[in-house]
């Protein structure tokens, strides 16, 4: 018989972190956090001044914009370093990192799932195309967030005669992830989160890099009773179990558990209400006709999103399967604090498996933010002066899916539209342009897969874009629509024109129904 896992309270798990760990966590966006051990570890800091320098990594977006999650860390002198996929649900912590005071890396998200799996193995690290020619390449940034931030952690190689990346990998010292029941011997669930995540693969890093792992739960039970088969971190890779109170131990944080997220029940999905005939509608209508019966698809968050709506209305949900990079496959993806879970999935998958299926290609159609963009086609989603996103899953999506479409508004700030009598009417023009001679931060370059390629399109409310070899085409105007003074006039650049370019199809401009069903 073994003896029973070890149980500690969260304050004494803090506690035993010492000075210069690096520390994994888990969770995505507001789900799955350790909310408890988070709590924990910087009330311990606030108090004492300890642990400092601490490098903390973690795989995507940590927080619901209050201060949870990621921002815990977000301390001076608490910690030195961050390595992470996306920032925006923690604010602190990209303040904090444009301010100089800590390292901090943006990494794709894949790559950093990855990279647990290799440290787990004791190799070298992650080798992917994912990020060539975009700020996360040495060339250019080398992921790097500031200027504070010296050491080279991604080098470019040659593999077979092709360029790859290079994450090097390092050790974990602390493991801090969530699961949801344990046995007596730590044997962990996830049965009752949005997604597994990558709990397996930390667990892993920590264990094999000679590191402590600690798992937060909602409950302990009876050595023996759990089903095996959903066991994803083992009782050998377990140091210790905390046992959290239930406002630290929230589904998504903010939100009442709902097993309709978890594949434990399914629950009708009503359709909704129809949009109105606003820009953001016309823009999911319009990719929405690229839509094609059986498509593997994956929607960003924002403009994107109305490509969905679209389907539903039109009655054609059922002709695609979404997918979410968190590992959800089929159903309704969810939104805001949400994002990364799914309702009545069909499958969820591990994180990382997700993102093996997405980097090999398995994407038909992306549909992603068009938040801006340049003469050469290059979109950045990442960086906007003080404000810091992060690229998240984007460039695994936006680089290796088939087909890729860029949504969004043409101007932004202040946009207002209408449309009358099938044409669309600029009520109100947007303050600041997208389309820029150069974009501040490379996200996806279009250059690069315009010579591999890749078929690209940038879909306004007023204008289609399309990339090719030599740049970038005005392909469709809006009917209504003056091409130079509401177009042209305001981009930093001049797309070039094979003649005029065609009007948009008229259904787009109308209330009542496409019939894209029939189409």
């Amino acid at each position: 018989m073994r003896k029973p896992k070890k149980v500690m309270t969260a304050a004494e798990v803090a506690a035993s972190i010492q000075d210069g760990q690096t520390i994994a966590g888990s969770g995505f966006v507001a789900s799955a956090l350790p909310e408890a051990l988070y709590i924990a570890l910087e009330k311990r800091f606030l108090e004492t001044g300890s642990p400092k320098n601490l490098t903390f990594c973690y795989a995507s977006s940590q927080g619901s914009w209050g201060g949870t999650g990621g921002d815990r860390f977000a301390h001076k002198g608490m910690t030195k370093r961050v390595i992470g996929a996306h920032y925006a649900t923690a604010p602190a912590m990209g303040k904090a990192l444009l301010n100089n005071e800590l390292e901090g890396y943006n990494f794709p998200q894949g790559a950093i799932t990855n990279l647990f799996r290799e440290i787990a193995a004791n190799k070298v690290g992650t080798i992917t195309h994912v990020g060539l020619h975009t700020f996360v390449d040495p060339r250019i940034e080398g992921g790097k967030i500031n200027s504070i931030t010296k050491e080279d952690l991604v080098e470019v190689i040659n593999i077979g005669g092709r360029e790859m990346l290079w994450f090097k990998a390092f050790p974990v010292d602390v493991a801090l992830i969530r699961g949801s029941y344990a046995d007596e011997n730590g044997n962990v669930t996830v049965h009752r989160e949005v997604i597994p995540g990558e709990v397996t693969a930390i667990a892993q890093a920590a264990k094999n890099s000679g590191g402590k792992v600690y798992v937060q739960v909602e409950k302990i039970v009876k050595a023996g009773t759990l089903d095996a088969k959903m066991v994803k971190i083992p009782g050998i890779y377990v140091d210790a179990l905390v046992v959290a109170e239930p406002h630290e131990h929230e589904q998504s944080i903010g939100c009442d558990f709902d097993p309709s997220l978890t594949g434990e029940v399914r629950i009708p999905v009503d359709s909704l209400e129809p949009l109105p005939l606003d820009a953001k509608k016309i823009i999911g209508r319009r990719g929405a006709m690229e839509l094609s019966e059986g498509v593997v698809v994956n929607l960003g968050i924002g403009a994107p999103e109305y490509v969905s709506a679209v389907a539903n209305e039109e009655g054609i949900s059922d002709f695609m399967t979404l997918t979410v990079e968190a590992g959800p496959i089929g159903g309704v993806p969810q939104g805001g604090k949400r994002f990364g879970s799914t309702r009545n999935a069909e499958a969820i998958l591990c994180h990382h498996e997700q993102f093996d299926f997405y980097d090999g290609g398995g994407l038909d159609l992306a549909f992603l933010g068009l938040a801006e963009s340049d003469k050469n086609g290059s979109i950045n989603v990442s960086r906007f002066g003080p404000k810091l996103a992060g690229c998240g899953g984007f460039m695994h999506i936006a680089q290796s899916a088939k087909k890729v479409f860029f949504l969004g508004t043409f101007t932004a700030g202040g946009l207002k539209t209408s449309v009358k009598d099938g044409k669309l009417i600029i009520d109100v023009e947007g303050r600041e342009k997208k389309f820029v001679d150069t974009v501040e931060q490379i996200t996806f370059n279009g250059k690069y897969n315009a010579e591999k390629g890749k078929n690209v399109k940038y879909i306004t409310e007023r204008a289609v874009f399309e990339l090719r070899k030599d740049g970038v085409y005005l392909m469709e105007v809006a009917p209504g629509i003056d091409v130079q003074t509401q177009i042209l006039d305001l981009m930093d650049f001049t797309p070039k024109m094979d003649g005029e370019p065609k009007i948009m199809d008229a259904k787009l401009f109308r209330t009542e129904l496409m019939g894209l069903k029939q189409d």
